[in-house]
């Protein structure tokens, strides 16, 4: 069974019925190198994709935390809610951003991984607990972070967070079908490598 065949919503949508997004379009594909079906199904309801639109410029584009750690937030976040889309996504993105290949795969082992720093220990310790439901997000989290970041710096953490819990919930409830650049570089980038 394919995952089309499982989808729950199949908007049948296309980019030419949304002309008044196109430039928006193009912004989305030069920063991800597709565009997204999510952007599609949510163009249904052109004030949803405007304001997660605002929303999504908001949280990447903030300098507070950088790109690379950004993805690698939105990847643990999407693991521990188990979308599969969103994780063909942000582990395509970590690898656009410069995350090595064999960083991404060992993002499960992140604890006892030399590959990731403690700063990046305590981001991926709340990325994972916060991406769960029930949410498993405790003080010693933000404690941890305290040692690291400051208070912006958390937010911004907490933003990605956030906007890939609302994505992750869309995706698997839609069950937006995954584009053919995420899907190849999973396949033939990742997999080789023990990603599962």
């Amino acid at each position: 069974m394919t995952r089309e065949s499982e989808m729950t919503f199949n908007g049948e949508s296309v980019r030419q019925d949304f002309k008044e997004f196109e430039e928006l379009f193009n912004g989305v594909e030069s920063f991800m190198g597709y565009l997204p079906n999510a952007y599609l199904s949510m163009a249904e309801r052109p004030a949803l994709l405007s304001a997660f639109s605002g929303l999504a410029a908001s949280v990447f584009q903030s300098e507070g935390i950088d790109i690379q750690t950004k993805q690698l937030i939105a990847l643990a976040s999407s693991l521990a809610s188990g979308c599969k889309y969103c994780q063909a996504h942000t582990s395509h993105g970590a690898e656009r951003a410069g995350v090595e290949n064999e960083k991404i795969v060992e993002i499960l082992n992140y604890v006892e991984s030399t590959k990731y720093s403690d700063k990046e220990k305590a981001i991926l310790d709340l990325s994972f607990a916060a991406g769960k439901t029930p949410n498993q997000s405790a003080k010693r989290h933000f404690d941890n972070l305290h040692q690291h970041f400051s208070k912006k710096e958390i937010t911004d953490i907490v933003s990605v967070i956030a906007l890939f819990g609302f994505l992750n919930r869309w995706n698997d409830t839609m069950g937006t079908v995954l584009e053919d650049v995420p899907e190849n570089f999973v396949e033939n980038q990742l997999k080789p490598l023990g990603w599962s």
